[in-house]
């Protein structure tokens, strides 16, 4: 196994934060392994969070054994996928019930990766659930392998906060003062077409824009704060003009 160098720390937490899908792995009623296909988000301090009805059989094991485990990797196409990254996480979920106060800004950033499921966030049979996240077991390709404690991945509270604080005002001054340079972003970082791209989501890690998909604009590394943001957008568009 491999040491969880910066680097590899650093792909990690992009993998984390840059999936909209993963494979959650429950527990059954013997005690048997259960997988399913379900959507993700991540929270202002990078912890898994999904949407699930009570009526899906995981929903239903988790609710008798929270322990639980992801598989997030990106989209393989026709290359080899085990050529390629991912990341597996391993904790207990949470429900984050109506009373909890980390529910709202949670759900919008659920929200903000899936729109689509706006229709039924409300439905009763749903519910929003949290990974306490224990460990993740990282794979960068053949014999690349790190076990990453979560304390690698998870943005601690204090910094976490201070994004949830100031993500209103951050976002509106983005779209608003900084809207060419998002259009750019995603056009020339991250190879899509011109068009009205939104920031929607902001947190250490970077930022999810939005237009007719969303994407994820990490950056260079993790930010100790929002006062830093500018700069750092700054220093990407610097950055994509150059190369």
């Amino acid at each position: 196994m491999t040491g969880d160098s910066i680097e590899t720390v650093e792909v990690a937490r992009r993998l984390l934060r840059s999936a909209s899908t993963a494979s959650l792995a429950t527990l059954d009623a013997d005690g048997a392994p259960f997988a399913t296909l379900v959507t993700m988000a991540t929270d202002h301090d990078g912890a898994p969070l999904a949407l699930l009805s009570r009526l899906a059989v995981h929903t239903a094991n988790i609710h008798r054994d929270a322990r639980a485990s992801l598989l997030v990797a990106p989209t393989a196409g026709d290359d080899d996928a085990l050529a390629g990254a991912r990341l597996t996480l391993s904790g207990r979920f949470v429900r984050l019930d109506e009373d909890d106060p980390g529910r709202p800004a949670a759900m919008e950033r659920f929200l903000a990766r899936h729109p689509e499921a706006v229709d039924y966030a409300a439905f009763t049979d749903f519910a929003l659930y949290r990974l306490v996240l224990d460990v993740g077991h990282f794979v960068g390709g053949f014999g690349r392998i790190s076990r990453l404690p979560a304390s690698r991945l998870i943005v601690e509270p204090a910094r976490a906060q201070a994004f949830v604080e100031a993500s209103a005002d951050v976002l509106d001054h983005l779209n608003n003062a900084m809207a060419a340079y998002l259009s750019g972003l995603a056009t020339r970082r991250l190879g899509r077409a011109p068009g009205p791209w939104r920031a929607v989501a902001i947190d250490a890690d970077g930022l999810d824009l939005r237009n007719d998909v969303v994407l994820r604009l990490p950056f260079r590394a993790r930010l100790a704060s929002p006062q830093l943001l500018v700069a750092e957008l700054e220093a990407l568009i610097a950055a994509t003009h150059a190369g």
